[in-house]
């Protein structure tokens, strides 16, 4: 099985470390954000994984080099023309990804939640998408039903409602009907998504899940209870270190 690391982004949050250098080469307690989840990668045999670069791209390759991979083969997918976000990202790499089921994580993302059991899912449910959610605290929420299949997505600071085409869901009924839950960015594809995607450019996987959800299983694998942090400011460090050894 292959996977794919979003490690393009510009880390805007994350300065000032991202003036000089790409978030994903992070360290956290010595290991950076990418070598940390390749290692995690390979704890479930998964050795080759697809990264797409854009910010400070040389340094990502030059640390991957110097490391050889850190055991893995590690296939760069090269967004320096362009930084397209996770939806147009994974568009671009799908070359590279092959024609099998294959997973996706974020960078700057560390978790122990269970892949073996996300990839039982996601057989069983005969999903074409399946995702990590936790009920930890968050701003922005997919919404589920009670079979945990998506059907919108929400941002409970602003109030905003997003629903699939013809979606039975509004803002009016969706949090008396739906439950919410965050998102882990830990992915598993059925490789149809390819054939499915009608974007194009940058846009981010939030569309393509909005944009199939109506009509495709979408479905959320709850892992609350496991370890996981956004390391998405520099403040977030100290939190994953005392996390993650």
């Amino acid at each position: 099985m292959k996977a794919m690391i979003f490690a393009a982004g510009l880390g805007t949050r994350f300065k000032p470390w991202t003036d000089q250098h790409p978030k994903a080469l992070a360290p956290v307690n010595g290991k950076s954000l990418l070598q940390r989840n390749i290692e995690y990668l390979q704890q479930y045999g998964i050795t080759e994984v697809v990264v797409n670069v854009h910010h400070f791209a040389n340094q990502i390759r030059e640390a991957v080099e110097n490391a050889n991979g850190w055991g893995s083969k590690i296939l760069i997918s090269d967004e320096r023309d362009e930084v397209l976000e996770t939806g147009g990202g994974l568009l671009k790499a799908a070359p590279l990804l092959g024609n099998e089921p294959f997973l996706t994580i974020n960078a700057d993302v560390l978790t122990d939640l269970n892949l073996d059991a996300l990839l039982q899912f996601h057989q069983q449910e005969k999903a074409l998408i399946s995702f990590g959610v936790t009920n930890r605290k968050s701003t922005r929420n997919i919404l589920f039903d009670k079979q945990n299949r998506m059907q919108g997505w929400v941002n409970l600071a602003t109030n905003e409602f997003r629903f699939p085409p013809e979606s039975p869901y509004s803002a009016a009924n969706a949090l008396q009907e739906l439950t919410p839950k965050a998102y882990s960015t830990v992915v598993v594809f059925s490789p149809a998504i390819f054939s499915l995607i009608s974007r194009t450019g940058k846009f981010s996987l939030i569309d393509v899940y909005l944009d199939l959800a109506g009509t495709h299983k979408i479905m959320g694998f709850d892992h609350s209870g496991d370890r996981f942090i956004d390391v998405g400011k520099p403040e977030s460090v100290a939190q994953a270190e005392a996390l993650f050894d």
